[in-house]
């Protein structure tokens, strides 16, 4: 099995990315290459902040790696919170808190369509590639469902009745947007890595 440096400590990431890949490539977190700092995100777009995150971890680490970075993007609120997705209530993780602002945002809208979009930067000795998921979906009026983190208790991807959060985690994985990316970063790895 061949390994490859993920350039995040979330586990969430982690354990989500690694169902995904299966047992084709095994990701290391940052933490088993000492990588205990906060990588800068201050990008404008989603794309910038993963080829960032990348860029840090293999110019300082030596290490061939690939980092992702995901919005969700609501037509009713011209795009938001987007590339701010992980701290739209503020500083910090709190997905809890950035649920409650988007549900209040929301609040009366007509147009509840969103999507999410992931993209994932790799970087090897010999290559720079982005790979992007996109899935489309709506948001629903209130929390539903446990699973998952994030956005997931509030976003129904098209075609189905269920959030992300009431999804087993096997058919979430199997559609997510990033899943999407991930099929294409492992056909990437597979024929050239």
């Amino acid at each position: 099995m061949k390994a490859i440096v993920f350039a995040t400590n979330n586990k969430h990431k982690i354990s989500e990315i690694q169902a995904i890949l299966g047992d084709q490539f095994s990701i290391i977190p940052l933490s088993e290459i000492g990588c205990t700092e906060d990588i800068p995100e201050t990008s404008l777009t989603i794309e910038g902040n993963a080829m960032q995150k990348a860029t840090y971890v293999n110019e300082k680490y030596k290490v061939d790696c690939f980092a992702d970075d995901t919005g969700l993007e609501v037509e009713a609120l011209d795009g938001q919170p987007g590339v701010k997705s992980a701290r739209y209530a503020g500083p910090g993780h709190d997905f809890d808190a950035n649920v409650t602002k988007l549900l209040r945002e929301l609040n009366g809208q007509l147009s509840r369509r969103a999507r999410f979009k992931t993209v994932i930067s790799l970087i090897t000795s010999d290559n720079e590639m982005l790979f992007e998921g996109i899935i489309n979906g709506i948001i629903t009026a209130e929390r539903r469902g446990n699973e998952g983190f994030g956005y997931d208790p509030v976003f129904i991807p098209d075609g189905y009745d269920k959030t992300f959060a009431e999804m087993p985690a096997e058919l979430k994985n199997s559609i997510s947007h990033r899943a999407i990316a991930t099929r294409k970063l492992i056909k990437f790895l597979k024929e050239n890595y």
